[in-house]
């Protein structure tokens, strides 16, 4: 699956999610859902979801760390209990602490606020600081998990990592299952997708949508049809052709906040992770050293 999220939807502005198959190269898409709450997001990841008992590969759309330079200042001035314990993943140490010391995304962007006037003096540089990661993607830049305003990237983290760490989902290179059973349950791997990263392979520097209704014009509308033609076709470097119904290919088109492309995106980054793993992968493509506290975004 892949899945376009937002830290506060609504049935105006729901978090989108693209649940497609794989079968060899090709990938073909079952069906689109809209999660209008945070609460419909938990029951997706959550054990007891129908497609939990099958297992799946998901691909999201919000960081899964953040940069280094942040939380080693964080640990050393503010929050030491940020820190992991012998045997914690970081990522889960990290994010129930902030939980725990900000209570709402509002408290988290307070903190980074903060960051270098009421705690870290001499430890915040001019511009916030990116991930690896972040600068880690051909022709393109994701932005810093820090802002929270603008586009409200860090308090998506806040509030999408610590519902898959809270649902238990396997985050590889980051985090196991803590809940072992034997034999072994089928496995929920859950990944940090960038669909800037496909979007930007095909159309360069070329916008395919905006919320802004005045923004919604003709040539955003060709940029996504040229996207999703590049997409069926399997002309990205992931070596995956996206099959659509005619209806299906509509209504990606007619979506001009891009919302459900977004989410389509995400999914296909998800089935290149499947594709590795059959290969015998365990890491499902991530890099063989990925920094815990900053993640790493998949396929770049």
């Amino acid at each position: 699956m892949g899945v376009d999220f937002s830290c506060a939807p609504d049935a105006r502005k729901p978090i989108t999610v693209a649940w497609g198959e794989r079968r060899g190269a090709v990938l073909r898409l079952e069906r689109l859902d809209a999660l209008p709450s945070l609460d419909a997001f938990e029951a997706l990841v959550a054990p007891t979801h129908e497609r939990a008992a099958e297992g799946w590969l998901g691909g999201f759309d919000f960081p899964f760390g953040l940069p280094r330079m942040f939380v080693d200042a964080l640990v050393a001035h503010r929050l030491p209990e940020a820190a992991p314990k012998a045997g914690q993943p970081a990522c889960d140490a990290l994010v129930r602490a902030l939980h725990a010391h900000c209570t709402d995304r509002q408290g988290f962007q307070a903190l980074i606020d903060g960051w270098g006037t009421q705690w870290g003096a001499g430890t915040r540089p001019d511009k916030l600081p990116h991930r690896a990661a972040d600068v880690a993607l051909p022709g393109t830049q994701s932005t810093s998990p820090l802002q929270t305003r603008y586009v409200p990237v860090g308090k998506m983290y806040f509030e999408g990592l610590h519902r898959l760490v809270a649902a238990d989902v396997a985050l590889p290179g980051l985090r196991e299952p803590a809940a072992r059973t034997t034999p072994a349950p089928v496995l929920r791997l859950g990944f940090e997708a960038y669909p800037g990263l496909l979007a930007t392979e095909v159309l360069g520097k070329r916008s395919y949508k905006s919320d802004d209704k005045a923004r919604q014009d003709p040539d955003r509308l060709m940029a996504r049809l040229t996207l999703i033609d590049a997409l069926e076709q399997g002309r990205t470097r992931l070596g995956l052709r996206l099959k659509l119904s005619p209806a299906q290919r509509d209504h990606l088109a007619s979506d001009a906040k891009g919302d459900r492309l977004d989410a389509v995106l995400c999914l296909l980054q998800a089935g290149w992770a499947d594709v590795q793993r059959e290969a015998g992968d365990a890491r499902c493509g991530m890099p063989p050293a990925v920094d815990p506290v900053e993640g790493w975004i998949l396929s770049a």
